[in-house]
């Protein structure tokens, strides 16, 4: 095959992206102009051309689901042989190699969760945390290893970082030193110290370093903008003196800096290479023009990218819309859904984001009180659910023995045998959910290719479990902003816009306003054709009257 013909589809800038293939690339990608599918022809280009040995490409994500659509996009393109891995995952795969070499026994085991051990510590010295409370100290833990800060020099800082769980900034640093304790004692590691430990064994191993260098020479770092200082090292450990790295970016959506994130490394990247080929996809393929241009009035300063051009039609206006009370806002919303649903628009198209998980209440109750489903994004986690188990089960005994049978027909007869049925239960509750879960498994056959056999598809769950790239369910999706970046749908209603919320309380210097700005920005950039925004001046938390985001009047200024 021509390689030239794997650049067809491309714009100018992504195929300008995509020949890009020696020395050090940066792409500045905006949302919604095709940077997965950029990164994706880049790498199926570059071993056309013989340019990279697949099996000495590493590509790095940030979330199993990006690696996950980042391998089916590979696929598709007929790459296999190329590693796409979370930061996490290439680092436990080199540690769990590489230890037993040098320090004779088996890695540590990674906790699951640290909240366990948080709330297990905090009991042992009689302080009181609720559930809020544990999630903060964990998040502070991550951001003091993400930063690479000892713990001497986590409390030098402490007292100038914003109050953890309520705790003074000695009871913080008493806590956080006796989760380490307490984690050495077990001979357990968090998913930080993954990074650490594999990054320490690289500078202290010259013949790790180097079985690493051997193995792994072109580098495809995805979402660069939200790079830690600590994720930063260990990539510059694993490239060396080389420079065959390609990074994709936009600071317009650095919205992780709590987690100790840096967008300088994306914005300083061509003082790191000044031979760098920096590369800027404004196209927007994703939104209208309307949504397009109400999104670019939240960017205007920034100055350091082009701001996006919609290729799709004008399309409606952005409607903003207040309410007496958050009870009359999420009704409203509710009703418009099922409006939206009853005209034909598949659930799974819509979507309702707000700022913090404890908005969802009031809009999951409008939806129930409506009779919409809706999926709560980090709730149970599809491969969790016992049907799916079962399911899964079953497909891996029927690939063992070949069949004649088609695929659909194999899956679906797996499906029926667990209560599936071709039409969904009309009243919403478990069983409806379990018919949901189901149907969502069997239209993963629908994204193999014609001749796939129930073995493929054996493989394809197996993948996809590793990777936690979950089917879309055939419903709402009520998310957090953060939790939504990097997905879409047609229609996306933004709730509970005001001051306090988005944004948040704590966000008081100029650096923390202009990251919950550019989560603004993400939330409506998730949208493709409708976007409405809303807010409410009561709500039951507070007795005073709320005020609407000061975001509206940047973006209501030409409105």
């Amino acid at each position: 095959m021509d390689p030239e013909l794997l650049l067809d589809n491309l714009d100018p800038e992504q195929q300008e992206a995509a020949r890009s293939l020696v020395g050090p690339t940066c792409i500045l990608a905006g949302a919604g102009t095709g940077k997965t599918r950029t990164v994706t022809h880049r790498i199926a280009y570059g071993i056309a051309k013989g340019y990279f040995a697949a099996n000495r490409v590493l590509a790095l994500t940030y979330t199993n689901r990006a690696a996950g659509e980042l391998r089916a996009r590979l696929r598709q393109l007929g790459i296999g042989a190329v590693s796409v891995k979370t930061f996490h995952a290439a680092a436990l795969a080199q540690l769990d190699y590489f230890w037993p070499q040098f320090a004779g026994v088996p890695a540590p085991t990674v906790l699951e969760s640290k909240a366990a051990l948080i709330a297990k510590v905090a009991e042992a010295q009689k302080i009181r945390l609720e559930t809020g409370g544990v999630r903060e100290l964990a998040s502070e833990i991550e951001w003091r290893k993400f930063s690479m800060l000892s713990m001497d020099d986590y409390a030098a800082l402490a007292p100038t970082r914003p109050k953890v769980a309520g705790l003074s900034p000695a009871k913080n640093i008493e806590l956080q030193q006796a989760y380490e304790d307490a984690k050495i004692k077990a001979q357990r590691i968090d998913w930080e110290d993954v990074l650490v430990l594999t990054l320490g064994m690289l500078r202290a191993e010259p013949r790790a370093l180097a079985h690493v260098h051997q193995q792994y020479r072109f580098f495809t770092v995805d979402e660069y903008q939200d790079i830690s200082p600590l994720q930063h090292a260990l990539l510059d450990a694993w490239l060396g003196e080389r420079s065959e790295l390609c990074v994709v970016g936009d600071p317009n959506q650095t919205i992780y800096s709590f987690t100790g994130a840096s967008s300088s490394y994306l914005q300083n990247f061509a003082k790191t290479y000044p031979d760098a080929n920096i590369i800027q996809l404004t196209r927007n393929y994703r939104s209208t023009q309307q949504i397009v241009n109400f999104a670019n009035r939240l960017t205007e300063e920034s100055g350091f990218v082009e701001p996006l051009q919609s290729q799709g039609p004008v399309g409606l206006a952005p409607r903003t819309i207040s309410f007496a009370t958050v009870q009359d806002e999420c009704s409203a919303v509710a009703a418009s859904i099922k409006n939206k649903i009853d005209q034909g628009i598949k659930a799974s198209d819509i979507a309702v984001l707000y700022r913090v998980n404890g908005q969802s209440e009031s809009i999951e109750n409008a939806l129930a009180q409506a009779g919409i489903d809706y999926q709560v994004r980090g709730g149970e986690r599809f491969f969790n659910r016992v049907e799916i188990q079962a399911a899964i089960r079953a497909v891996r005994a029927e690939a063992v023995s070949p069949t004649d049978k088609p695929l659909f027909q194999a899956v679906s007869e797996i499906c029926r045998s667990l209560g599936w049925q071709t039409h969904a239960p009309t009243e919403p509750g478990l069983l409806r959910d379990k018919w949901e879960s189901l149907n969502s498994l069997l239209a993963i056959t629908d994204e193999l290719p014609a001749e796939s056999t129930i073995a493929d598809f054996a493989l394809e769950l197996e993948e996809r479990q590793r990777s936690q790239h979950e089917p879309i369910k055939a419903a709402v999706t009520l998310s957090t902003i953060h939790a939504a970046k990097g997905l879409e749908w047609s229609i996306v209603h933004m709730i509970g816009l005001t001051e306090g919320y988005l944004p948040i309380t704590y966000a008081t210097t100029d650096a923390e306003l202009r990251e919950e700005k550019r989560l603004m920005y993400v939330g409506i950039t998730r949208a493709k054709t409708e976007i409405t925004l809303t807010w409410a001046k009561r709500d039951a938390v507070s007795s005073r009257d709320r005020e609407p985001s000061r975001f509206f009047n940047q973006l209501l200024a030409r409105g």
